[in-house]
């Protein structure tokens, strides 16, 4: 199950309306990633740490090497499309993130998503990059393969945009944490859920990522 988890985009991009969603890489931290890390708002609403440079390197290794991650960063598929040339790390947004947190569940996955650069926030790219994850992995293939029936959610109680996010992708409030000061949204999947994340999808495209100066993820 978990090696499947990593091969979902060993070697893939997947192109929608709004975003493409190409393998997280080495080449990928300096320029913008780490940069992004550096703010604030993104680590209080990602509830995250500062790291160095080193130490996001080894970050990106653990989620492109680990068996139970898997992640894909979010390109501006306007700006990608309408500049011949144009590279990877000037169209970066955010990324999307899905992992297994759960040992006695091996059936739950946890997504996240980051919409990073401020100007791209409030457009549905966030929407789309997930619904581009979830499709393939709420298939059958998904449940025989991977055996992930259920998707869960944690989001800072005050991220409403969020939360409204993952409403439309049809999750539900199952549990708040006044703890932790975080909402949990779950989709649980079904054969009706299944059709409906293929009908939100049916646009994108998956092709082969080709990078040769980046490892594949």
């Amino acid at each position: 199950m978990q090696a499947a988890t990593v091969r979902l985009n060993q070697n893939t991009m997947l192109l929608g309306k709004k975003v493409v969603l190409v393998p997280y890489t080495s080449e990928h931290v300096p320029s913008r990633y780490h940069e992004w890390m550096k703010s604030e708002e993104l680590q209080r609403l990602t509830a995250s740490e500062p790291l160095t440079l080193e130490q996001e390197y080894a970050m990106q290794h653990s989620w492109r090497e680990d068996a139970d991650k898997c992640t894909f960063i979010v390109l501006d598929a306007e700006k990608w499309q309408a500049q011949p040339g144009a590279t990877e790390e000037s169209c970066m947004v955010g990324d999307v993130n899905l992992f297994l947190t759960d040992l006695e569940d091996p059936t739950l996955g946890e997504i996240e998503v980051m919409i990073a650069e401020p100007s791209c926030r409030g457009k549905g790219l966030g929407t789309e990059a997930c619904a581009s994850l979830l499709a393939p992995l709420s298939s059958l293939r998904g449940v025989t393969t991977l055996g992930l029936t259920k998707f869960e959610a944690k989001i800072g109680q005050g991220n409403e945009p969020s939360i409204r996010m993952f409403q439309k992708l049809h999750f539900e409030q199952v549990a708040a944490s006044s703890v932790f000061q975080e909402v949990t949204l779950r989709l649980t999947v079904s054969e009706s859920e299944h059709q409906w994340l293929l009908e939100q999808t049916s646009h994108v495209e998956e092709k082969p990522y080709r990078d040769g100066s980046a490892e594949p993820c």
